[in-house]
This record gives structure tokens, C-alpha cells and sequence, in this order.
């Protein structure tokens, strides 16, 4: 392997080009390296070390305080959000952070409008600062320009570009830097740490005086500066916070803080041995799961990296290529870094916090009636009785944004929906009313149109069109 990579290094003639291409290669080769050593070992978590976090590990958000004074804190934040992913899953070309999602705005569109408004509101500056990757940089600087005159200074840097390995030679699978994209993968969050301090701008931020860092996934619209969690963090002197939330039945797979050994950690799904998977999902055990959400201590971050101390748990990505050829990809997440940090901790936050649109089923929800939008933030529309959004289930017919617009002529008033399960062949018309448990089933062969201005409430309604109780 290590020949390998050299022989990529040397193919790249520009001097400084060659020497990040191979700070990258070396931070890949150590991360190999590990992998090599993990499975020869077959080390695995001993599963009868992982305990449910202890009260003081994990802080409830009604026990936090309120901050004191949020101008002096708020110039010493900067607010990243990681922007490394495509909209392929939703059908859509490009970085997803430029999918529209609310009142014809992108997420990017939502996130500098907040950091705009904060920098207003408190005549201070926090910096928006954007992790991309590879697949996402070349877009991303160009839907940036547009934001030059807003109240926000922008800054990006890229992930790691990793070579993904064939499976069974364990070799990197391209043979030049220039080899087609597709050889190639961001290796996951975790790499957070090092791209962000080998870029350069760990430095500059510290520089700037800056000493504070907020997380998350530009996907995440419950995502936002919260003062409380900001200010608890500077009084409790953590390196870390993750916000963590309540689990839901929808939630079993996500990953989760645990005590293991008297250490808070992250675990997740991929590190689970089969055959507690399914106590891993239960929620008596684990009853929250992490928002990736997280607060960081910036000297900290610069601390642990200089000291060699960073040590994420790999995870294994078993992917095809489009010749067929089966190849691995080696990852890490950003959130299993708090076990390097001094007085790390949880925090169980509200689950207005955690507002992920990964699907159209999510953008059913933040198109709704259920927000309102007010400086880039959704908020609840308070006639809504409970806090927990409606479940909502779209079948594959609307699986791209594409399909979902045509299907959905408005979207339906859902502000007293409990449950929504859509499939088939099914198209809504306008100023549709959906209360309580909808089941909408198109049988193969059948096809649904709700006509206008109906009221669906606690209805199967099947492919004859027939309305039943339920």
C-alpha cells in the first residue's frame, strides 16, 4: 500500500500540489495502517463494558442555564456545517445543500440567513464556515458568490480525498491522482479534524480569536445557535458537547452515547456486533441517540491533534463499483472524537433540534403547515397539540423531489396528523386536510387523485377508492 501511494504522490508534477496530496495519503495510510491492525486483532467492544451514560454525563436541556451576557460569547463562535454530501438519494444533481426546501430557499439559503440575523441582532461576527468535499466544492464556491454583500463572512474547506481499496488485494483502486472520481471517497465527518487544521484554518480561527466551534449537518434544520447550550458549555469548561435527543421508533439505527468504562463514547450501528444489533435498537437501553449536533473547544481540537491523541473508531464501507468490482471504504465520524476530550459530555436536547430532511417524506414536513420560518429558523406553529412531528411514510412514487412536486399539487394541512403511510400511484390535490392515522394504498395497476379542498381523517383508502374507518 505504502508503494502504491507514493507512486500516486510522484505522479503530480506541481510542487505544493504534491505535498498536500501527500499529507493526504499519509493521513489515509495511518488510517489504513489501523484498519490492517483492527482486523488482524478482531478487536471488538466488549458488549458487557457498554452501560447506559450516568446523569452527570448527559445534562437535560431545562437543567441548563440562561447565558449572561451573548455578545462577548458569541464573538468568540464560529458555526461550521458539513457540506460534503450530494442530493442523489432525493434525485437531485449536485451538493444537497442547494436543494430548495422552504419558500424557495436551500438549505445553504436558511443556515446564512440565521448566521446573518445573529451577526445583526448582536453586532458581532460569527464566521459560517463550510466543510465540503470533493464532490461538492466546485458548486458550492459558486453558489456562494451570490451571499458577497450579506452581514456573514464565508469561509470552506475540503475533506480528505481517500482512494478507495479492492476489496480483496486490499490496494487503492486508482492508479494516478487524476484517475476518475469515482475511485475515490470523502472518508466521513471524523475527518473533520484533520482537514480543517491542514487546511489552515484551525490556525486562522485561533488566530481571530476564536475559541469556539459549532457542528452540524447542513441537512439538519433544527440545527441553530442555542445560547443555553453555548453558555453551558463555557461554564462547565467542557471541550465537547453532542447533542443528544429522545429515541423514537424511527430512530433504532442511529447512534448513541454510552459509558464504557467509565468513559463517554459514541456507538454506533456499524461497530455493533450482529449479535446484539437488536439490543443496540431497543430503546429500554438506549433511549437516545445522537443528533451530530456538536459543540467544540477550538485550542482543544488543536491540542489532541498535535499530541497524535486522535483515535476514531473505523468504520467499514462495503461498496461496487460500476464494473462490479467490490471495494472498501474506511471511515470515521466527527462525534466519536469526545472520548479525547477533557469533561465531555451529552446534552438532551428537544427534538426541534434534530430536523433532518434525508428524504421527501422529511420535506413533506418542513414544507408543511407545521413551520413557520422566521431568520432562516423553522419554528413550530403553536397550534400543533403535540411536540413529535407526524410520522410519515412516502412509498417509492415519491422518492424524488421531481415526482414528489407532481404528485403534491399544495401541500396538505397537517397540523393534527399523527401517522401518513403513501403508496402507489397517488396524487393530492389542492388545500387537502389530513388528520390523525391516513393510510393512502394504490394496489398495482390502480390510481388515486384526493380531489381539492378534501378532509381525510383516520381513513384507509384503498386502490377502488373505497373509505373505511380506522
Amino acid at each position: 500500500m505504502r508503494n502504491e501511494l507514493n507512486k500516486l504522490v510522484a505522479g503530480i508534477e506541481d510542487p505544493a500540489a504534491r505535498k498536500a496530496f501527500d499529507t493526504e495519503m499519509s493521513g489515509f495510510f495511518t488510517l489504513f495502517n489501523r484498519y490492517l491492525a483492527e482486523r488482524a486483532k478482531g478487536e471488538k467492544l466488549v458488549w458487557d463494558k457498554i452501560k447506559a451514560p450516568s446523569e452527570s454525563q448527559i445534562t437535560p436541556y431545562d437543567k441548563l442555564p440562561e447565558p449572561t451576557n451573548p455578545h462577548d460569547a458569541l464573538n468568540k463562535l464560529a458555526v461550521l456545517k458539513l457540506n460534503g454530501g450530494l442530493g442523489t438519494t432525493m434525485g437531485c444533481v449536485g451538493p444537497k445543500s442547494v436543494i430548495e426546501v422552504r419558500d424557495g430557499m436551500t438549505f445553504l439559503d436558511l443556515s446564512v440567513r440565521q448566521i446573518e440575523h445573529l451577526n445583526s441582532q448582536y453586532d458581532v461576527n460569527v464566521p459560517f464556515i463550510l466543510m465540503n468535499s470533493f464532490n461538492t466544492d466546485d458548486d458550492t464556491a459558486r453558489v456562494i458568490q451570490k451571499y458577497a454583500n450579506h452581514n456573514v463572512q464565508i469561509l470552506t474547506f475540503n475533506q480528505s480525498r481517500y482512494p478507495r481499496v479492492n476489496k480483496e488485494s486490499l490496494l487503492p483502486c486508482p492508479r494516478s491522482a487524476t484517475s476518475d472520481k469515482n475511485l475515490w471517497y470523502p472518508p466521513g465527518h471524523g475527518d473533520l479534524f484533520d482537514a480543517i487544521n491542514n487546511s489552515g484554518l484551525l490556525d486562522r480561527l485561533i488566530a481571530a480569536g476564536k475559541e469556539y466551534l459549532f457542528v452540524s449537518n447542513v441537512d439538519n434544520l433544527g440545527a441553530v445557535v442555542d445560547f443555553n447550550i453555548y453558555q453551558h458549555m463555557i461554564d462547565s469548561q467542557a471541550e465537547f458537547i453532542s447533542e443528544v435527543t429522545d429515541k423514537t421508533k424511527a430512530d433504532v439505527k442511529g447512534g448513541t452515547l454510552i459509558d464504557y468504562e467509565g468513559t463517554i463514547r459514541l456507538l454506533e450501528i456499524a461497530q455493533v456486533p450482529s449479535e446484539h444489533v437488536e439490543d443496540f435498537k431497543s430503546i429500554k437501553k438506549f433511549k437516545i441517540f445522537n443528533t451530530n449536533n456538536l459543540w467544540l473547544n477550538i485550542k482543544a481540537i488543536k491540542r489532541v491533534l498535535e499530541d497524535e491523541e486522535l483515535d476514531l473508531e473505523i468504520i467499514v464501507n462495503n461498496k461496487s463499483l460500476d464494473s462490479g468490482e467490490a471495494v472498501i471504504q474506511l471511515e470515521t465520524a466527527v462525534g466519536a472524537a469526545i472520548k479525547h476530550f477533557r469533561g465531555a459530555k451529552g446534552v438532551n436536547v428537544p427534538r426541534s433540534r434534530f430536523l433532518p430532511v434525508k428524504s421527501c417524506s422529511d420535506l413533506l414536513l418542513i414544507t408543511s403547515d407545521l413551520y413557520s420560518l422566521q431568520h432562516g429558523q423553522l419554528i413550530m406553529n403553536p397550534q400543533r397539540m403535540f411536540n413529535q412531528t407526524p410520522v410519515v411514510k412516502l412509498g417509492d412514487t415519491f422518492k424524488k423531489v421531481a415526482h414528489f412536486q407532481k404528485r403534491f399539487k399544495t401541500i396538505p394541512n397537517i397540523i393534527e396528523l399523527d401517522h401518513l403511510t403513501v403508496s402507489g400511484d397517488v396524487v393530492f390535490g389542492r388545500n387537502i386536510t389530513l388528520r390523525g392515522t391516513c393510510i393512502i394504498v394504490a394496489t398495482s395497476g390502480n390510481h388515486i387523485t384526493l380531489p381539492d379542498n378534501c378532509v381525510i381523517e383516520n381513513k384507509l383508502i384503498s386502490g377502488s377508492l373505497s373509505v373505511i374507518e380506522h
